[in-house]
């Protein structure tokens, strides 16, 4: 967590101050532009210019939210910039992730079902934009609902009812895979 020391030493222009919030914060930033654009070397050139955004953007920084949550917005924007650029939508998953998914079935009983991790990462990268951006927020990165609506400039109901339909069209997407 950054602390409000550091971020006002930022304001002030403290280049040492920007480097110890860039150093706090870069695995975050690279992570979720790498979720985002699905390609490594676009990544870095996201969280490059997200650095670029949050330097310029910093006295802007009102704090009614986390910082993080300030940051993640502005990485999602610019890796949002950088796709509609590219005209192309990247993967959400990593390589990293090597853990197949578990789904319990609802029907008369539970039967449990493993679904590659592959199909989980075709079936997000089938959502659109604003719904497969609400998952990779509240499941991968575990912002709640209202930080995710601030994050994405929506409601917190609105985030809600994306992330429902996001779930049911993975879901639906899965099923019919299996």
């Amino acid at each position: 967590m950054v602390s409000r020391e550091l971020l006002e030493a930022c304001r002030k222009g403290d280049r040492g101050a920007f480097e110890e919030l860039v150093e706090r914060t870069r695995g975050q930033v690279y992570t979720l532009a790498y979720r985002l654009v699905g390609d490594r070397h676009d990544a870095e050139d996201v969280a490059q210019d997200a650095y670029l955004r949050v330097y310029r953007g910093l006295s802007g920084f009102r704090e009614d939210a986390r910082f993080e949550t300030w940051l993640y917005r502005v990485v999602t924007n610019a890796a949002f910039t950088h796709l509609k650029r590219r005209g192309r939508f990247g993967a959400v998953m990593t390589e990293d992730q090597e853990a197949a998914v578990e789904v319990v079935e609802q029907g008369a009983g539970p039967v449990q079902q493993t679904i590659d991790r592959d199909e989980v990462k075709r079936a997000l990268e089938d959502l659109p934009e604003s719904l497969r951006t609400v998952v990779v927020l509240r499941d991968v990165y575990g912002l709640s609902l209202r930080e995710i609506g601030q994050e994405m400039g929506i409601s917190e109901g609105a985030a809600k009812v994306r992330l429902h339909r996001a779930r049911k069209k993975m879901k639906d997407k899965l099923w019919t895979t299996t």
